[in-house]
């Protein structure tokens, strides 16, 4: 018997004539990266599902990538969130509230509540890529018309510009710095590294303004000076990281 989440997914396929059902792998694809090694497959021939909780209503927003792209939060909140307020961190329990299925085997169709849905046009590249199909083990193949059509979802462009990137967080980097060697004579009242630009990053769990956890930004106020010098310290240890980065 195939899992419940597998069987609604090819419950759907079935209803919907697409050719290619569910398909078992041996081992756990819980990233975009072990699915492409189990299929001998390019990483960005993965539709990967990233999903998001849109706060001024609760509602599941379903984003579909390649699997060697990123998703830019800004786009995503320009297309879906006309009042203006922003996306929220879906956990694992709001994912498998709303779609049914557990982080790690999302599928882009058979949800148990109907997400916005959109697709990345950079799936666009490839003839044939393979989505989750309800369990870290299932996956499907298909073509991205063939998503496009099964979805009902457009195509917009929600990945991250590497090169805009790169020149924000170079921007946020230099304004670190000089704020750095400002207050480095001061020994009180020392100055939060604040820039305004409150989004957190994906890949480093950092703000992408002041460099800080967000544990650090929630404890600033209570801080003492001592310990806030300590928080510009790190700061300025992972601007030097990200420069040394190539």
């Amino acid at each position: 018997m195939l899992p419940e989440g597998v069987q609604r997914v090819a419950a759907v396929l079935e209803a919907k004539g697409h050719p290619h059902m569910p398909v078992m792998l041996n081992d756990a694809a819980r990233t975009a990266q072990q699915a492409a090694d189990a299929l001998g497959i390019a990483l960005g021939q993965i539709a990967k599902s990233i999903i998001f909780r849109r706060k001024s209503d609760d509602m599941a927003v379903l984003v579909i990538t390649a699997g060697d792209q990123r998703v830019d939060e800004r786009k995503v909140e320009a297309l879906v969130c006309p009042d203006g307020k922003r996306l929220g961190r879906a956990d694992a329990e709001f994912v498998k509230a709303r779609t049914g299925f557990s982080i790690g085997g999302v599928s882009p169709l058979a949800h148990t509540t109907p997400p916005v849905t959109l697709i990345d046009q950079s799936l666009l590249r490839f003839d044939e890529i393979w989505a989750a199909a309800g369990h870290p083990h299932g996956v499907f193949k298909l073509s991205p018309q063939q998503l496009v059509d099964l979805t009902g979802a457009p195509v917009s462009n929600v990945a991250v510009d590497v090169v805009q990137e790169q020149v924000s967080q170079q921007h946020a980097i230099n304004l670190i710095a000089i704020r750095a060697c400002q207050i480095r004579a001061e020994t009180e009242n020392i100055p939060s590294p604040c820039n305004s630009v409150c989004r957190m990053s994906t890949l480093t769990g950092w703000c992408e303004g002041c460099f800080r956890t967000r544990e650090e930004i929630a404890a600033w106020a209570q801080c003492s000076d001592a310990g806030k010098r300590e928080v510009w310290t790190l700061i300025e240890q992972r601007t030097a990281a990200l420069k040394a980065q190539p």
